[in-house]
Parts: C-alpha cells; structure tokens; sequence
C-alpha cells in the first residue's frame, strides 16, 4: 500500500506529515447527521454496511489520509457480558460495578458478541478508496474500568471509580488483568481481519497520580502492545492527560505517543524517548476560531514539522460537538498545502 501514515509509521521520510482525527467517523460530518437522523449509533456500529460507510466517510468528505474503525471503547465491557446501553448522554452500565461486593460474577465473556465488528472490517476493506489505511482500536484498561465501575457515560468525573483503585487495589489487579486479557483478543483479531495501524486510547490518564498509573496499569498497556508488535503492527499509544509522565514512555511502549493539548509539542518532543514518534496535539477548540486565527496557529507547526519527520498531524483529543465542517476541511487541506521540506 503506497500510504504516507504507513510509511510515517515505519520511519520513513515523506514530503509532509499525515494528516487524520480522532473522533473523525462522527458528528463533525454532515453526511454522518443526516445517518444518525435515521439510524441510532448502536445501530450503526452492528451494521457493517453503515458502520464501513461511517468509517470512510471523513476520507471522502475531509479528504485525511487513514480512516479509523467506527466503534466505540466500550465494546470491551460489552463482550464481558455487562448490560449496556448506548443513551444520548453517553453510555450507562446496568450494573456498575462500584455497587457489587464481588464483581467478578458479573462476568459472562462472550468474544463472538464482537464479530459484527470482524464483520464491519472486512466490509470497509471491499469499500474502502485504493492506498487508504485502516486503524484499529480499543480503549485501555484505566479508561475501560472507570466507565465499568462508575456506571455512568462522558460526563462523569469518575469519582467513585478513581476511589475504587485506591480502596481496592487487589480487585483493581485482577479487574484489569480480565479487561487486558478481552482487549488483546480483540486487537489481534481485527488485525487478522486486516486494519494496518492500532491505537489505544487511554482517555483518563490523567485521573490518578502518575505513580500509581505506571504501578497499575502500565504491565497492561505494554502487554497489549507487545502482542500488537508481534504481529508487526504499528502501535499508537494515547495517554491523555498524562503529563510528565510521558518522559517514561519509550520505545518498548509504543511505536508512536500522541500527544494531548495540555502539553505543548516541543516539549513533548524534548521528554519523549527520541526513538518514539509523535502524534497531535492541536487543541480541538481552535476549530471553532475563524479561519485566519485556525491558520496563524498552525503556522506554529511548520517549523516543528519541517524538523521532525516522525510527527503525524492529528488533535490533542477527538473532535468536539459542533465542530465546523468547513473549519476541519480548512485544516485537513492545509496541511497538504503547505511546504514542510
């Protein structure tokens, strides 16, 4: 595949960076508003004409240069037998389990809920445009826990669960050790369903102290990424919210760190192993400025991009509701327009 984000991924130099989004298969795209008018987004995602239509949409209608699998993190949780329900304020768990004594017969795992998934893939790759990469995801163990022991969707602070890892730190041990074991099956077999690229998004990073991430969760974070590796997958680590925690992240972590909008990209780049590439980390709100404003910032970028070859351009997080179309199309053809040699 003649890809520029593969070939970015791999280390080699291209004439400019790659350029997609997290949170782009979504509610930036107009084409996708009109779907979800139709079609709720649990019914998307198990309909692998319209989850593979969803999937290629940001490649035709922003023009980025990878499409990433439409689902959602939480599938993970889904597998593991916990009743969930996708609401307009976000998901919510039947049964936290915060609530139960012994969460652990709250478990019922069942992988073959996630074929629709295999499916969904392997549709997007028939559909797909020539030379257009396909990454795969999930959500990392911290992130898929604080939504399963919470109970409740994105607008929670996760009080309760943040406490639970203090309180509970063998249940902890053993809750992420079930997620880690679900969560690598389901990176494996989208990779032998054929996505090129895989991210893991750590979203709540930033919730616990540093120590206690890289005591709990880190063997968790590298275990999925060593079985991707092994598969010769590039692998995308996004820890949000870590902030100087990202001078431990190296090269036995991950191929490529993204980084978020808190942390400044020089810096990052100054803390980072030097062998491990950089994503982002534009700040999503920028999008809503007006067009001359969007590009005096992005002029900050040039000469960082001129400077390191292995920087993909992406957001410091996903796209924000009501995010202007026409501002994520300026940026996506920006990018290609300028002169990064």
């Amino acid at each position: 595949m003649n890809s520029i984000l593969l070939d970015t991924l791999k280390g080699k130099e291209t004439t400019r960076p790659p350029v997609w989004y997290m949170r782009q298969a979504g509610r930036v795209l107009p084409n996708y508003m009109a779907l979800k008018e139709k079609h709720s987004f649990w019914q998307m995602m198990q309909s692998k004409e319209l989850a593979a239509e969803v999937t290629l949409l940001p490649v035709h209608d922003l023009g980025v240069d990878a499409a990433i699998l439409f689902s959602d993190i939480l599938v993970i949780p889904y597998a593991m037998g916990m009743g969930l329900e996708f609401t307009d304020k976000g998901p919510v768990f039947d049964s936290p389990l915060k609530d139960i004594e012994n969460p652990f017969t709250n478990f019922n795992p069942q992988p073959e809920k996630l074929d629709y998934i295999y499916d969904a893939i392997s549709e997007i790759l028939k559909t797909r445009p020539k030379n257009t990469p396909l990454i795969g995801f999930c959500g990392a163990p911290l992130t898929v826990l604080t939504f399963m022991i919470q109970g409740l969707g994105s607008r929670s602070n996760f009080q309760d669960a943040i406490i639970y890892f203090f309180k509970e730190k063998e249940k902890t041990k053993k809750l992420i050790e079930i997620v880690t074991e679900l969560s690598i099956d389901y990176a494996l077999n989208q990779i032998k369903k054929g996505v090129e690229v895989f991210q893991l998004f750590e979203t709540n990073a930033g919730l616990i102290p540093n120590e206690l991430y890289f005591e709990l969760f880190m063997p968790a974070v590298r275990k999925i990424a060593d079985k991707v590796r092994e598969t010769g997958t590039p692998f995308i680590f996004f820890p949000k919210g870590i902030g100087m925690g990202i001078k431990e992240i190296n090269r036995d972590v991950c191929d490529f760190v993204s980084i978020d909008w808190q942390t400044p990209i020089r810096e990052a780049r100054k803390l980072v192993d030097k062998e491990v590439g950089l994503q982002g980390n534009i700040d999503p709100r920028l999008l809503f400025a007006d067009k001359k404003t969007i590009e005096t910032e992005l002029n900050k970028y040039l000469d960082f991009g001129r400077k390191n070859k292995n920087w993909i351009f992406n957001l410091g997080h996903g796209f924000l509701p009501k995010t202007p179309f026409e501002n994520a199309k300026f940026v996506t053809d920006w990018v290609k327009a300028q002169n990064w040699a």
